[in-house]
């Protein structure tokens, strides 16, 4: 069996990491998987697979993670603080681990209010920073939060969420360093559309020295059309997305809406390479696997390293 991250390689080769993401389908198809990650295959260093996102139910994430590897693909096992107790989240962690799962993501994960099952009993027995001290405690003493030893410690290369843009802005980066604090290897951040506000939070983490502690990888989403530009505007909670953009979006043909949307994300990638502090960048093309390689392309980030 594979033996550690390649990802984690790939940042610790000083390589401007790359990666995806796939939702697992709302059923057991497995060909919905399958049809996703061909488009991710060979153009990112590693692909999130999402938990439950919005609260709706999909299948499990380790399992469509399994399906995904087998795909050739290296997947970041995405785990939710909402679902779980810590009895369950470490013997899941050990489980995946077990099966090959390298990386992993630790989240808070979106209420079960704005999801399919808003009476679903909410658990947040942990949340997602001691889960990050959780995994940290299995790996590197060898034991669970109990206290009892681990025969066979996972060795998860551990990652946390950060949202630069959620008020109020000064104590972003005060939280970040909790995050970095508690054990977290890298650092995947909330869709970026608002740059001048991410530099700033950005200069704070260089100037704090948490980016040489901590790889942070910004998320970037290129928006499809003026609609989605608009609902991420009003009805995204922590998401910032300034004026500019919606007017830039307008300002051209409805038929080159979505390409405008791609350069966007392009010019931003171009900026994220030369940032200080930022290690790669994480793109959440949702539900638009199939223009990851154009994307990639456009962005130059091909080919990706082999380590």
């Amino acid at each position: 069996m594979k033996s550690g991250s390649n990802f984690e390689k790939i940042l610790k080769a000083g390589h401007f990491a790359f990666t995806g993401e796939l939702g697992p389908p709302r059923g057991a198809n497995i060909e919905a998987i399958r049809e996703k990650a061909a488009p991710l295959k060979g153009n990112v260093d590693m692909v999130n697979i999402t938990d439950n996102q919005t609260a709706m139910v999909r299948m499990s994430s380790w399992a469509a993670a399994m399906f995904v590897m087998q795909e050739g693909l290296e997947p970041n096992y995405q785990m939710v603080c909402r679902d779980r107790n810590r009895l369950a989240m470490q013997s899941d962690i050990l489980g995946a681990y077990a099966h090959g799962l390298r990386n992993i993501l630790c989240l808070s994960g979106d209420h079960q209010q704005f999801g399919d099952h808003p009476q679903a009993k909410g658990v947040f027995d942990i949340d997602s920073i001691q889960l990050v001290s959780m995994i940290k405690k299995m790996r590197d003493e060898g034991k669970f939060l109990g206290g009892a030893e681990i025969d066979e410690p996972p060795k998860m290369f551990i990652g946390a969420a950060a949202n630069p843009f959620a008020d109020p802005f000064e104590w972003r980066v005060h939280r970040l360093a909790k995050k970095v604090a508690a054990g977290a290897d890298f650092i995947q951040t909330q869709c970026v559309f608002n740059m001048k506000k991410m530099k700033e939070w950005i200069k704070q983490a260089n100037d704090m020295g948490l980016t040489e502690k901590v790889y942070i990888l910004p998320g970037v989403t290129p928006m499809k059309s003026i609609g989605m530009a608009k609902y991420m505007k009003s009805k995204v909670p922590g998401m910032d997305v300034p004026d500019e953009i919606i007017k830039r979006l307008q300002g051209v043909e409805k038929n080159k809406v979505a390409d405008e949307g791609i350069k966007i994300a392009c010019e931003q990638i171009e900026e994220f390479k030369q940032m200080k502090g930022v290690a790669g960048v994480h793109l959440m093309a949702i539900e638009w696997e199939h223009k990851v390689p154009e994307i990639a392309e456009r962005a130059k980030v091909l080919p990706r390293p082999k380590v």
